[in-house]
């Protein structure tokens, strides 16, 4: 993770913010903090955050039907409700 963390901000300046790489690099790099057995609170909130930025993005530059934009839709509801898991104490 420590290198995807390191490399999307080169990616960011090499291709643009817009571009596939970008946005499918910032869309792994989510999923791999959600999927990560030892992720803390603010790694789902990272995560979520980070489906956000790329779900907005992607909306704008692909249009709501692409497939990359389903997908992230699609992790982001999951990626909020195991957020909402962690954050809600139990009853």
């Amino acid at each position: 993770m420590s290198l995807m963390r390191k490399m999307m901000p080169v990616a960011r300046r090499v291709h643009g913010e817009s571009d596939t790489v970008t946005l499918k690099m910032h869309f792994s790099y989510a999923q791999l903090l959600v999927k990560n057995n030892g992720a803390t609170l603010a790694d789902l909130r990272e995560a979520v955050t980070t489906f956000e930025d790329t779900e907005r993005t992607a909306r704008r530059v692909f249009g709501g039907a692409h497939p990359l934009v389903v997908d992230v839709e699609r992790h982001l509801r999951k990626a909020r409700a195991a957020l909402r898991a962690r954050e809600t104490p139990p009853t």
